[in-house]
């Protein structure tokens, strides 16, 4: 009887093993949305509506870096080779003050950046992703003895490169 408890509970630890190994956890942003043949994409600068200046190449920029090193896609400047289009508007960007110290003076903020973006398969012409409201936030902190524009700059960088990844993601996985 001793035996078959032992073997008993082995058995039951190798099962549970066995089901956390194959339970299908997977990376995001790996491309299963992502069609096969699209090797040719062309990204036009993003219409800044925003009103911040330069916004549009650091985001257009990050996003080219980003869509490149996913999906080893060749970015081109003529629509006539691309397979693809992706183009985007910003629509807002705006800087809010959220934690102030003892003297009242605000010490961290939170960059919101709202743009519209749409995927088109040029070949079948067909949208492929479409999102007339992608929101990104970022936190930042200034501390103190440093300037505000200089912290600024550096968390816009920061955002850029984020909302890139994250628009990417969401291309390659359909969301």
């Amino acid at each position: 009887m001793r035996f078959s408890r032992k073997v008993a509970f082995f058995l039951t630890v190798l099962l549970c093993l066995l089901s956390l190994v194959s339970c299908g956890y997977q990376l995001r942003g790996k491309g299963k949305f992502w069609p096969p043949g699209m090797k040719r994409v062309i990204v036009p600068v993003f219409k800044n509506s925003s009103g911040r200046y330069e916004l549009d190449l650091k985001l257009t920029s990050a996003v080219v870096n980003e869509l490149v090193a996913r999906t080893g896609v060749v970015i081109v400047s003529d629509r006539s080779q691309a397979q693809g289009l992706l183009s985007g508007e910003i629509l807002s960007f705006s800087v809010q003050p959220i934690a102030f110290n003892s003297a009242g003076a605000a010490v961290r903020f939170k960059i919101v950046i709202t743009t519209s973006v749409v995927f088109t398969d040029l070949e079948n012409q067909r949208v492929l992703f479409s999102d007339s409201h992608f929101v990104y936030t970022e936190e930042y902190d200034i501390p103190e003895g440093v300037d505000f524009e200089t912290m600024e700059t550096q968390a816009i960088e920061r955002a850029a490169e984020k909302y890139a990844r994250q628009l990417v993601v969401n291309l390659l996985e359909g969301f």
